[in-house]
């Protein structure tokens, strides 16, 4: 073992033993009583609905339909979404046997292949659902088949960011693909969904009970996203299960901790808050897809997060209550100042879903995320792999 692998065991190690601790701390109650350890419920007994990640077949249709008309805003969205260099059908793919995520510097392997080339292939399956050129349908399946041939090995430091949030992208892809394209062949359908349990899956499957709540939430839209993919309802249901009440900071109501919408990384930087509420967002729109209405638990928290969220980076100010997170590791006494104002491109979906999918939802409810979405039309790309981004191309409803 040379020094470089005895570096990612030692760190890796450290970080299973904190994942057991966390979990065992999380089996403590308020009243010291232990809570008994349960399989996670049956969230979705019925066969998934393909495609199902972020875009159904009727969200296809609307898309495709609204930019063959020239309608805004699919118009001017399609416009910006198609000039992306990752919207090219001349994508080569840049696969790699082995990819390292790590923070540290000069540590990070060929993420920055992965990362561009799932952007690649996402788009790339986009352009073939709404123009029909067969050269973007070539281009994804390319880009998805190169990867399942070569990569074998995930790792790193941020290893459960780098496999949550890329196999996301690569996920939607291949579902997209799947149900469009029948020249897909079924063994390299195959190959991929053995890509995405064993290459992709593994790093994700104990969530990050130690970090921040962005990374549980990576671990949940990537678990979400193979599971639909592959059929896999065990596991989907793990994902939700989290969702819902999951012991770490990703779970909802441990990332958008109070009825005012405060983020548990609201007082460490706004990009990170935005990244997580995105994340949720995601899962939601997942869920919705399969026929589930995880935006309105406990009250649509959800979109209060996105309302205090946009609210603070619109420039205007909002309550902080001191706060110390599930973890204890990140304490913060006051609203942190980093980054504000520098919206992300994940405020559309909610919006559309509040305004136009959900009744009895007064338009003071939304309102800051209506408003984001508007300075921000025509939504532009997601960074890096983090979000999907283009949300007006995506998610609007408004007729």
């Amino acid at each position: 073992m040379n020094l470089s692998d005895l570096t990612m065991y030692i760190v890796g190690y450290g970080r299973w033993l904190i994942t057991i601790l966390m979990a065992m701390v999380s089996l403590q109650q308020a009243n010291g009583q232990v809570l008994k350890l349960e399989s996670p419920k049956q969230y979705h007994a019925a066969p998934f609905t393909h495609p199902g990640l972020l875009h159904s077949g009727s969200d296809l249709l609307r898309m495709k339909e609204m930019v063959a008309q020239g309608k805004e805003p699919w118009k001017s969205a399609f416009q910006k979404f198609s000039e992306h260099p990752c919207s090219a059908a001349s994508w080569q793919p840049n696969a790699v046997a082995h990819v390292e995520r790590s923070l540290l510097k000069g540590a990070g392997k060929n993420i920055g292949n992965l990362e561009k080339d799932v952007c690649a292939a996402y788009q790339n399956a986009i352009m073939w659902a709404i123009t029909g050129n067969e050269a973007h349908a070539i281009t994804a399946v390319k880009i998805i088949n190169a990867w399942s041939e070569k990569f074998k090995v995930f790792d790193g430091t941020d290893v459960e960011l780098g496999a949550g949030l890329n196999v996301f992208k690569m996920a939607s892809a291949a579902e997209l693909m799947r149900a469009t394209y029948p020249k897909w062949q079924q063994s390299d359908i195959e190959r991929c969904k053995k890509m995405f349990s064993t290459v992709f899956y593994p790093p994700i499957q104990y969530f990050a009970l130690w970090a921040h709540g962005n990374w549980d939430l990576a671990c949940m839209k990537g678990m979400m996203a193979i599971a639909i993919f592959n059929d896999d309802h065990a596991m989907f249901d793990r994902a939700v299960d989290f969702f819902y009440k999951g012991p770490g900071n990703g779970s909802l109501l441990h990332y958008i901790i109070n009825e005012e919408g405060q983020i548990q990384e609201s007082g460490r930087d706004q990009p990170h808050c935005m990244l997580g509420i995105g994340h949720l967002a995601e899962m939601c729109e997942m869920g919705w897809n399969q026929g589930m209405d995880m935006y309105s638990f406990i009250g649509n928290r959800l979109l209060k997060g996105f309302e205090y969220t946009a609210k603070y980076n619109l420039g205007e100010e909002v309550t902080f209550q001191p706060y110390t997170d599930i973890s204890g590791r990140f304490p913060a006494d006051h609203i942190a100042t980093n980054g504000r104002g520098n919206l992300r491109s994940i405020f559309e979906q909610v919006y559309n879903h509040y305004a136009f999918r959900v009744k009895g939802i007064p338009a003071s409810a939304y309102r800051y995320t209506k408003q984001a979405a508007e300075k921000l039309r025509p939504e532009g790309p997601g960074f890096n792999a983090d979000n999907a981004g283009f949300g007006t191309l995506f998610f609007s409803l408004e007729k």
